[in-house]
């Protein structure tokens, strides 16, 4: 059974810091690529980034504007997202995200809100 787990989220102000993880179980982690998505309230759901299997390339959505910097560590079986910089608009869940056959898998996500 897939399960992807985050952690890390919180409340920050804006031009604050956070680095969100997520761990991956029932599945060889490093042999799928992850990605990080995140909705907010009313909002779809929106790719922020994602990463190959062994980290070699590494894409982001136009509006992570350098700020965010995804990475994985495979022998921990753990995807992270480094947030720099973030703002109110930053505010979402965000969820990590494996596919596997074409079907996707999808952790609970991890709240993230950014405000003074």
């Amino acid at each position: 059974q897939i399960q992807l787990v985050e952690s890390g989220g919180g409340l920050v102000q804006p031009g604050g810091s956070l680095r969100l993880s997520c761990v991956g179980s029932g599945f060889t982690f490093n042999y799928y690529a992850m990605s990080w998505h995140r909705q907010a309230p009313g909002k779809e759901r929106e790719l922020v980034a994602e990463i190959t299997s062994a980290g070699g390339t590494k894409t982001y959505a136009d509006f992570v504007k350098g700020r965010f910097t995804i990475s994985r560590d495979n022998a921990k079986n753990t995807v992270y997202l480094q947030m720099s910089n973030l703002e109110p608009e930053d505010t979402a869940n965000y969820i990590c995200c494996m596919v596997q056959l074409g079907v996707p898998s999808w952790g609970q996500g991890t709240q993230v809100t950014v405000s003074a």
